[in-house]
């Protein structure tokens, strides 16, 4: 006597069994809507939207469309919570509460309360479901579900397809428990230091000694800025400048790596750190171009702010810049129980030291007779200082345009 397994309890089965082994929600998803339009489910179009910690977004989004069987990934950023294309969409119905949306589309003449309603069922869909669904620590999450067969779903398959969405939710789970653990490594380490710290290098002494351009900036009369502006108008101020000087870094492919008070610390490691001539090297040569043009980009964006702020009738802000290269120890240094993933050494004692002499020499980028070596440049030199802490003197040098 043969005994058939019904399409659902196979999926169901598959999905405890194989569905842990995916490393991308997307991908997890494409092979569940796969199997189920397999397994006779009339599934059109399937958006899962899972909210996580972020400080730029609200959640992901990953949206199956059957007509090419690609999944599309999407990121909401916060500002998309206060649209009107958002208060009227079933997603926000869901966040908000409601237990379950379903809406027929092939009843004629019905007005939908939410426009996404029109907009698929002029494609074709019949049939619309929107679910929540809940992770272990009671965060709500949202599936919505589309069909085009004639008559929707059976009462059947929607049951069917909300016990699933109980199985399906717990390697979700997983994954945005990763992306929360990765978001937050990266807001607050940096990209190439959260993922070392995802790597295992979590133990105080982790690290390892890398050959680098420091760099090391700061603002200006912050404290005279900071007693004649309301606190939150010089935070705003405070993070306009760290906008300039680190959102440079970043987009150069530098690592920002600590904001101390008004100064930011970051760095443009190298792969090769002990060469008998730097400069004929291209790894040194390449590091250094790239710093060199992240300083830049810089100085033009506080330019930017400044124009803004004399337009507004407001003193422009000063800063300085140094750049440095040297070797630093790169790892985790504190105490057991609170560690900073950061760089320690001479060398970025002495980046610091060189943008401390912007003020004293009046220039808003100073260069590191070591950086200046290395990149060919019309360096202008501003002559040799000594530096505190540092037992010989250095020379210094500046670019024709950062004056």
């Amino acid at each position: 006597m043969d005994f058939h397994i019904p399409p659902i309890v196979e999926i169901r089965n598959w999905l405890l069994n194989e569905g842990w082994s995916f490393a991308d929600p997307g991908d997890l998803l494409r092979a569940v809507c796969r199997r189920l339009v397999e397994g006779g489910y009339p599934l059109y179009r399937v958006r899962l939207t899972i909210r996580t910690l972020h400080p730029e977004f609200l959640g992901v989004s990953y949206t199956w469309n059957r007509k090419d069987d690609q999944v599309e990934f999407f990121e909401p950023p916060h500002a998309m919570a206060a649209s009107e294309a958002y208060r009227r969409s079933p997603f926000a119905a869901i966040f908000e509460g409601a237990g379950g949306i379903r809406r027929r589309l092939d009843v004629p003449d019905v007005v939908f309360e939410y426009p996404i309603l029109d907009d698929l069922k002029a494609e074709g869909a019949t049939d619309y479901v929107a679910m929540p669904f809940h992770f272990s620590d009671g965060s709500r999450h949202a599936i919505t579900i589309a069909a085009d067969r004639p008559g929707g779903f059976t009462t059947r398959e929607l049951q069917e397809l909300n016990s699933l969405l109980e199985i399906l939710a717990r390697p979700l789970e997983l994954h945005g428990q990763r992306r929360v653990a990765r978001n937050l490594l990266e807001t607050y380490l940096g990209r190439h230091s959260g993922q070392r710290v995802l790597n295992g290098q979590i133990k105080r002494g982790d690290g390892e000694e890398i050959h680098a351009v420091i760099w090391f900036c700061d603002l200006r009369n912050s404290t005279p800025l900071a007693e004649s502006m309301p606190r939150r108008q010089f935070l705003a101020l405070l993070d306009r400048f760290f906008e300039c000087m680190a959102g440079a870094v970043l987009d150069h492919g530098g690592e920002v790596l600590r904001f101390i008070g008004d100064a930011v610390l970051a760095i443009f490691p190298m792969a090769n750190h002990h060469v008998e001539n730097p400069a004929e090297c291209p790894v040194h040569r390449q590091a250094c171009e790239t710093a060199l043009a992240a300083a830049r980009d810089a100085m033009g964006r506080v330019a930017e702010l400044n124009h803004e702020r004399t337009e507004a009738g407001e003193a422009p802000i000063g800063y300085g810049i140094g750049l440095h290269v040297g070797d630093v120890m790169y790892g985790n240094i504190g105490t057991p129980g609170r560690l900073e993933f950061s760089v320690i050494g001479s060398a970025a004692n002495e980046a610091a030291r060189l943008e401390g002499m912007c003020k004293t020499l009046g220039q808003a980028l100073l260069i590191s007779e070591d950086f200046a070596r290395i990149l060919p440049e019309s360096w202008r030199s501003l002559g040799t200082h000594e530096f505190r802490g540092v037992k010989a003197p250095k020379e210094v040098f500046t670019v024709a345009d950062a004056a």
